[in-house]
């Protein structure tokens, strides 16, 4: 394998990892304060459509991801009052965001741009490069991205930091393991859970906002392609650490983008196989094959105050 060829692989790869990067970091959060969130894909999808319209009507690709992360922070905040508030069940209420999110984005694309879907495309945000990394070879993609590309790696340590060097995270892991402990202390379970969950939406609609600014710079009905199934995947592998789900993010990205640099060299094998690849490899992590790691005590179950 040459240079190039490994080189565009990995600027493959850190495209393909960017939605799923910003997914999986959304959920750890929601996981550590003990919800689990299965409108990832729905949150993903909506973020998406919402960008590309804003940027659309503004011609500006940072309004459009400024409104991604309104809606995020709106589905965010009504799944925490259904499952933080009414105790829905934590399943059953992201499947029905799933449902809804769907529906609602290919209903109102169009309503706006018709039912021919004719090509829509926008100029999207632009990358950027740093002067000398971003002509390294093999590591050079790693400095010639997007804004929103760049913003994805910086939230790991962040949020790294935030869970593990804060009070409020301190606050956030305690709900996770023992919300009964934790209002023994004066946290206040039920708003922890749903500003998780706003967090948690914002950075998945983010993650969408990528998907249509800066990867398609469109919006296809159902663009999301499960990636948001696959950012719940991640979040095991990566054993519920910013770290371990950067890597896991990574390791995905590299399987999607892989799929497609073997399409491209022809071999003599059905694209099928290539294309299911990385759902095989989610499979495998939900059957229990890779990355057992032990949950939250709490997570999945609902709060009532003692």
């Amino acid at each position: 394998m040459t240079a190039d060829l490994l080189t565009a692989l990995v600027a493959s790869t850190i495209t393909m990892a960017v939605p799923l990067l910003f997914a999986a970091l959304g959920e750890l959060i929601a996981e550590r304060a003990g919800v689990l969130n299965i409108g990832l894909e729905g949150m993903l999808l909506s973020g998406a459509f919402v960008a590309l319209v804003v940027a659309l009507l503004s011609g500006s690709p940072a309004l459009g991801a400024a409104g991604a992360l309104a809606v995020g922070a709106g589905l965010g905040g009504g799944l925490g009052v259904f499952v933080a508030r009414w105790n829905a069940s934590q399943v059953v209420a992201g499947t029905a965001l799933n449902l809804l999110a769907a529906g609602l984005t290919g209903v109102a694309y169009r309503a706006v741009f018709g039912v021919t879907g004719a090509a829509l495309t926008i100029p999207g945000a632009p990358s950027w490069r740093l002067p000398g990394l971003a002509a390294l070879p093999v590591l050079g993609p790693f400095f010639d991205q997007t804004l929103i590309g760049y913003a994805a790696f910086a939230a790991v340590p962040l949020v790294g930091w935030v869970l593990g060097g804060t009070l409020p995270g301190l606050r956030l892991r305690m709900v996770g393991e023992n919300p009964y402990a934790a209002e023994t202390q004066g946290v206040v379970v039920g708003r922890v859970r749903v500003a998780a969950l706003v967090v948690c939406g914002m950075l998945a609609a983010a993650g969408g906002a990528y998907l249509s600014l800066a990867y398609a710079r469109t919006f296809v009905e159902g663009m999301s392609a499960g990636r948001g199934f696959i950012a719940l995947a991640i979040v095991i592998v990566g054993r519920r650490h910013p770290i371990g789900v950067m890597l896991a993010a990574l390791f995905f990205g590299f399987a999607t983008a892989l799929q497609f640099h073997f399409q491209a060299m022809g071999l003599a094998v059905p694209f099928q196989f290539f294309l299911i690849l990385p759902y095989v490899l989610t499979l495998l992590v939900l059957a229990g094959g890779i990355g057992r790691a032990t949950a939250p005590a709490a997570l999945g179950q609902p709060y009532e105050r003692a």
